[in-house]
């Protein structure tokens, strides 16, 4: 069985920064891919950042100059930086896996607020 497990998010105040991290564990085959996505309260699931294990990166245009995103495939792990952080970047963090079957795995979430 296949876990992702999120942790890092905490609640900071505007302008704050944060360092979310995610770890693949159990029987998963080479990572293609693995990322971030959020959902907001009443919003629905959107994609922060992701990053091919070949290096290629995406950000969301609300991410990009913010956020950074990297990896560690033989560890698989990957780490978000959030800096400068606004309110409406409160939500619930997943974390997100793709192997090279594309099958697909998430984590629980971890939960990011920020608020002064």
């Amino acid at each position: 069985q296949v876990q992702l497990v999120e942790s890092g998010g905490d609640l900071v105040q505007p302008g704050g920064s944060l360092t979310l991290s995610c770890a693949a564990f159990g029987e998963i085959l080479a990572i293609n891919r693995m990322g971030f996505y959020r959902q907001g309260l009443g919003k629905t699931r959107e994609v922060v950042a992701t990053l091919t294990t070949g290096g290629n990166s995406n950000y969301a245009d609300s991410a990009r100059g913010r956020f950074t995103i990297s990896m560690d495939n033989g560890e698989k792990k990957v780490w978000l930086e959030l800096h400068r952080l606004q309110p409406e970047d409160t939500a619930i963090y997943y974390c997100h896996a793709v192997d090279s079957l594309r099958r697909e795995y998430w984590g629980h979430g971890t939960q990011v607020a920020v608020s002064s």
